[in-house]
Protein backbone atom coordinates (compact mmCIF):
# COMPACT_ATOMS: atom_id res chain seq x y z
CA UNK A 1 0.00 0.00 0.00
CA UNK A 2 2.59 2.57 -1.02
CA UNK A 3 -0.03 4.76 -2.73
CA UNK A 4 -2.06 5.24 0.48
CA UNK A 5 0.17 8.15 1.55
CA UNK A 6 0.34 9.70 -1.93
CA UNK A 7 -2.12 12.65 -2.08
CA UNK A 8 -2.01 12.56 -5.90
CA UNK A 9 -3.10 8.91 -6.12
CA UNK A 10 -6.37 8.66 -8.00
CA UNK A 11 -6.46 12.38 -8.87
CA UNK A 12 -6.53 13.10 -12.59
CA UNK A 13 -4.43 15.81 -14.18
CA UNK A 14 -7.65 17.42 -15.38
CA UNK A 15 -8.95 17.60 -11.78
CA UNK A 16 -5.67 19.16 -10.67
CA UNK A 17 -5.72 21.85 -13.39
CA UNK A 18 -9.41 22.57 -12.78
CA UNK A 19 -8.87 22.92 -9.02
CA UNK A 20 -5.87 25.22 -9.51
CA UNK A 21 -7.82 27.44 -11.92
CA UNK A 22 -10.74 27.57 -9.48
CA UNK A 23 -8.40 28.56 -6.65
CA UNK A 24 -5.92 30.91 -8.36
CA UNK A 25 -7.61 31.80 -11.67
CA UNK A 26 -5.73 31.59 -14.97
CA UNK A 27 -3.80 34.80 -14.27
CA UNK A 28 -2.67 33.65 -10.83
CA UNK A 29 -1.79 30.21 -12.14
CA UNK A 30 0.21 31.72 -15.01
CA UNK A 31 2.09 33.96 -12.55
CA UNK A 32 3.02 30.98 -10.38
CA UNK A 33 3.94 28.71 -13.31
CA UNK A 34 4.91 30.89 -16.27
CA UNK A 35 4.36 28.60 -19.25
CA UNK A 36 2.54 29.72 -22.39
CA UNK A 37 -0.30 27.19 -22.08
CA UNK A 38 -1.25 28.86 -18.78
CA UNK A 39 -0.68 32.50 -19.79
CA UNK A 40 -1.63 32.91 -23.45
CA UNK A 41 -5.28 32.08 -24.25
CA UNK A 42 -5.36 29.31 -21.62
CA UNK A 43 -7.83 26.45 -21.54
CA UNK A 44 -7.99 23.19 -19.66
CA UNK A 45 -7.69 21.22 -22.91
CA UNK A 46 -4.57 23.03 -24.16
CA UNK A 47 -2.98 22.84 -20.72
CA UNK A 48 -3.59 19.11 -20.45
CA UNK A 49 -2.13 18.52 -23.91
CA UNK A 50 1.05 20.41 -22.98
CA UNK A 51 1.39 19.01 -19.45
CA UNK A 52 1.02 15.41 -20.62
CA UNK A 53 3.98 15.89 -22.98
CA UNK A 54 6.15 17.96 -20.63
CA UNK A 55 7.19 16.19 -17.41
CA UNK A 56 8.92 19.19 -15.78
CA UNK A 57 5.83 21.37 -16.22
CA UNK A 58 3.56 18.64 -14.93
CA UNK A 59 5.74 18.32 -11.82
CA UNK A 60 5.41 22.06 -11.20
CA UNK A 61 1.62 21.88 -11.55
CA UNK A 62 1.40 18.86 -9.23
CA UNK A 63 3.68 20.60 -6.72
CA UNK A 64 1.54 23.74 -6.76
CA UNK A 65 -1.56 21.58 -6.29
CA UNK A 66 -0.05 19.94 -3.19
CA UNK A 67 0.96 23.37 -1.87
CA UNK A 68 -2.61 24.63 -2.45
CA UNK A 69 -4.06 21.65 -0.55
CA UNK A 70 -1.72 22.28 2.41
CA UNK A 71 -2.58 25.98 2.31
CA UNK A 72 -6.32 25.28 2.34
CA UNK A 73 -5.93 22.76 5.17
CA UNK A 74 -3.83 25.24 7.16
CA UNK A 75 -6.39 28.02 6.67
CA UNK A 76 -9.25 25.72 7.72
CA UNK A 77 -7.68 24.51 10.96
CA UNK A 78 -7.96 26.88 13.88
CA UNK A 79 -4.61 28.25 14.95
CA UNK A 80 -3.64 27.84 18.58
CA UNK A 81 -1.98 30.87 20.06
CA UNK A 82 -0.77 30.89 23.59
Amino acid sequence: MQQARNPLHGVTLESIVTALVAHYGWVGLGERIPVRCLTSDPSVASSLKFLRKTPWAREKVEGLYLFMLRDIKRAASPSIKG
